[in-house]
């Protein structure tokens, strides 16, 4: 196919009855061919672990309630609900149902997917809900009334928005700051904000105030209101591409620009600003290397002072992967070579004091999941997983001891598993670590490889219950590769790969299929691999340029026609990524790997079966991708299998039910193509 023709554009009309028929009719047929047992007990068993009552029911503290979303087998669409630190800690709380989504969804006739809430405090009477309609990121915004348990009528004076990607929050009971559809030209060219107003309670939206306005070309504008107590601020944010912004600080009219490097995030906690670096920054004599954690006085800095204190350096082997205040202290999560650490930081009169946060878990990857810095005080959540270590949710305050608050279960037997982390050497010497989950002295068997490589998105070791009996209690090795494109190793692990170095997250991942072979750990022909989204676009990759390595793959709501990418929905925000089609000379390397343009003919190459998986709902990554991709491997007499899941946003499902079983599909096919038994106690 040429690069400029493209007879399967009729494909990205997302609802067309033409376009949906051809969907339907490859979903029966992917469905007939793989929906049969062993099918129906892998897609229960994951049912079983995405529903069950025995999961960690994560919340977020807000002064005396923790919050929490829940789905089950009996509350598909889910209750949003809270309770006390009291009851939480007992091993079956009593909750206080807020909103039954469930029920809202029958009333109204809507297939409601909840997709957050914004609590005001620190009265906690008054909520913004989102919601979407079918997991898309458009979302409806509606003012919930804590007290009565209803949602606050338009007319009543209630805050609502109709669908758009919008972006919302207080400033106070009667006021908000808002980004939304406001009508023509009020959207940027990736679909969101380019306008941020000031919006008063009982006012029409139309009536809302411009606080700042961005030009098309930005990603998007936003506007928020820092309500630390003693700190009171308001900030705008005018993200220029997907890694580079401007922060100002709004008093009034009058903005002041947060001059850090634009390409950095920033962080303000009462008075103390953070920098984190994404690549060199000089200032005066020194420079500070990427990847750094700066901190400095915030009204200082914006006076022109640039008294900046280190807190953290990045090493060949260490990398900041996360950071976030209590009241009185900085907790910072590291990574050595893909494992966490984490330490406590204290400012003082007399600089920052470091330390470890001791008695935590050994062996597993820890995240912060939790801070409330204004109200509960030093308080702090983490949760603890490993490959084979179910999620701990541990507590503590810094100062005393860890505890373990709540434990997930065990989903699939562990016993005999091992879990090794290993090197590949990628084509241009750079070393990439992989992390191997396999029966100890097995002989080489199906593995399944699981990549991303995009956008600064580090793969940590976590727990999957689902992966686990589905694919590992069956006889299966996994294995997670930490390719560049990826924040591991820092933000160079991530930034050498942009738009021209593309080509090096192609190149590990297949350095890493080929060292498993040379290990003895699988063969081409019983190795599969898996990627979503940008691991997507990954996956194509692998089919059109690396097919020999692969007995099959899973390509999941990707990104595979990078000539139209950024003309679909909110492909033009990644053009910092991937590059644009549009410039001759950035086309020239970018055509070298987009695999819809790079599929040949049945003479010339025979690719690994592949399926490939979307949604109708997918406001993020167009459906056309993967529709046009199928139709084009079906045209040259290719291997494909193709399921659109008619609901479910960018995550691909609207709830478990849908999520188990695209799950399951995703597993029968590899399982079934690698050429394994179609025992599920084998």
């Amino acid at each position: 196919m040429s690069f400029t023709d493209d007879p399967y554009l009729w494909l990205e009309e997302v609802t067309s009855d033409e376009a949906l028929g051809w969907v339907r009719a490859r979903n029966e047929a992917t469905t007939a061919a793989l929906a049969s047992e062993p099918f129906d007990s892998i897609e229960q068993r994951v049912r079983d672990v995405l529903d069950t009552d025995a999961r960690i029911p994560y919340a977020r503290r807000r002064g005396d309630y923790l919050y929490n979303f829940w789905r089950d087998a009996a509350h598909v669409r889910g209750l949003w609900r809270r309770t006390t630190m009291d009851e939480y800690r007992k091993e079956t709380p009593a909750w206080d149902v807020l909103l039954d989504l469930d029920a809202v969804a029958e009333s109204e006739g809507e297939n409601w997917v909840w997709s957050g809430a914004q609590v005001l405090r620190p009265d906690q009477q008054i909520a913004l809900v989102t919601l979407s309609r079918g997991g898309a990121d458009a979302t409806v915004v509606r003012e919930f009334d804590l007290r009565t348990r209803t949602f606050r009528d338009q007319a009543a004076d209630g805050f609502h928005v109709e669908e758009a990607k919008t972006d919302i929050g207080y400033i106070d009971a009667d006021s908000v700051y808002i980004g939304t559809d406001f009508g023509e030209g009020s959207l940027t060219d990736s679909g969101y904000p380019r306008i941020a107003k000031r919006w008063h309670r009982g006012t029409p939206l139309s009536d809302a105030v411009v606080v700042y306005e961005g030009q098309s070309s930005d990603i998007s504008i936003s506007a928020w209101h820092d309500r630390t107590p003693g700190f009171e601020r308001d900030f705008v944010q005018r993200a220029t591409d997907f890694y580079n912004a401007e922060l100002y600080m709004l008093d009034g009219e009058t903005l002041t620009l947060v001059d850090t490097p634009t390409d950095a995030t920033t962080s303000i906690h009462k008075q103390w600003l953070l920098i984190r670096t994404m690549t060199d920054w000089a200032v005066g004599d020194t420079t500070y290397p990427a990847g750094a954690l700066l901190a400095t006085d915030f009204d200082a800095f914006l006076r022109g002072e640039r008294e900046l204190t280190v807190l953290f350096e990045p090493d060949e082997h260490r990398s900041l992967h996360q950071f976030a205040w209590t009241e009185n202290y900085l907790l910072v999560v590291t990574l050595v070579d893909v494992k966490t650490e984490l330490r406590v930081m204290t400012p003082g009169s007399d600089g920052w004091n470091d330390e470890p946060l001791t008695g935590l878990p050994e062996l597993t990857s820890i995240e912060i999941v939790g801070t409330d810095s204004e109200e509960n005080g030093d308080e702090y959540f983490l949760s603890s997983s490993g490959y084979l270590s179910p999620a701990t949710l541990l507590f503590g305050t810094v100062g005393g001891r860890v505890e373990s608050l709540k434990q997930a279960p065990s989903f699939f037997d562990t016993d005999g598993l091992t879990v090794a982390q290993h090197f590949a050497t990628s084509e241009d010497g750079t070393a990439i670590p992989y992390f191997v989950v396999r029966k100890e002295g097995a002989a080489p068997g199906r593995t399944l490889l699981y990549g991303y490589g995009g956008f600064e998105i580090s793969m940590t070791p976590s727990y999957s219950g689902g992966m686990g009996s589905a694919w590992l209690e069956r006889g299966g090795t996994y294995v997670v590769a930490n390719i560049r494109g990826g924040g591991e190793y820092g933000p160079s692990w991530h930034t050498q790969v942009l738009r021209a170095g593309r080509h090096k997250v192609h190149e590990d991942f297949a350095a890493v299929a080929r060292d498993l072979v040379e290990r003895g750990i699988t063969t081409p022909a019983q190795l599969g691999a898996q990627g979503g989204s940008n691991g997507g676009l990954l996956m194509g990759i692998m089919l059109t340029k690396y097919p020999e390595l692969f007995g099959a793959l899973v390509c999941q709501v990707p990104l595979l026609d990078m000539k139209r990418y950024h003309l679909l929905l909110a492909g033009a925000s990644w053009v910092a990524e991937y590059g644009n089609p549009e410039d001759p000379d950035e086309w020239s390397f970018i055509s070298e790997y987009s695999p819809y343009q790079n599929i040949v003919g049945p003479d010339e190459n025979r690719y690994p079966p592949i399926l490939i998986a979307t949604s109708t709902r997918d406001d993020r990554v167009h459906p056309g991708h993967a529709r046009k991709m199928a139709a084009r491997l079906e045209e040259v007499g290719q291997d494909v299998s193709y399921f659109e899941n008619i609901e479910g946003g960018h995550g691909g499902a609207a709830d478990n039910a849908q999520l188990a079983f695209k799950t399951a599909l995703a597993y029968q096919f590899l399982w079934t193509a690698l050429g394994a038994k179609t025992d599920v106690s084998a």
